[in-house]
């Protein structure tokens, strides 16, 4: 089992139950244990004009392989109603694997650890509720330097 660390987002169709219902599908798949979530957290869009977002964290011990978890979320993205039409747009789920056990991925459908996650609060916030306080990235960014060069700004615990 290799533990991975999940980003959820949404914006569309009542976030807070779309968050809801994938830690749910989650705690389903196949072989996978979901071994905890975050709080969940409100934040401003990246892009102007979208309503706020909700997002948090799960941590899942999964025997899945990085593309064939990547296959099973966007499954997941697409039960929930998501639709894949611009890169940026609003969604009513969006997941991402943010951290694969210690692995560094960088293939074309998948770059792990996640882009620009060392940028984003509510993603960073979120991942320190369920891992150490000592924790590393994949390629040795301590969380808590991160977590101190991005100050918890624009994010409401829910």
């Amino acid at each position: 089992m290799i533990r991975a660390y999940i980003g959820l987002g949404s914006n569309l169709a009542n976030p807070e139950q779309q968050l809801r219902s994938a830690v749910e599908a989650l705690g389903q798949l196949r072989a996978s244990v979901l071994a905890g979530v975050s709080a969940f957290y409100t934040s401003d869009s990246l892009s102007p004009g979208q309503p706020r977002y909700t997002n948090a964290v799960a941590a899942l011990d999964t025997p899945l392989p990085p593309l064939e978890l990547l296959d099973a979320l966007q499954a997941i993205e697409a039960d929930q109603g998501r639709e894949r039409k611009e890169r940026w747009g609003p969604r009513t789920l969006d997941l991402d694997i943010l951290l694969y056990g210690d692995q560094v991925i960088d293939v074309p459908r998948l770059k792990v650890p996640h882009y620009h996650m060392q940028a984003r609060p509510f993603v960073l916030y979120p991942l320190a509720e369920l891992v150490p306080e000592d924790f590393c990235l994949a390629d040795q960014r301590p969380l808590s330097q991160l977590l101190a060069d991005c100050p918890f700004v624009g994010l409401e615990r829910l």
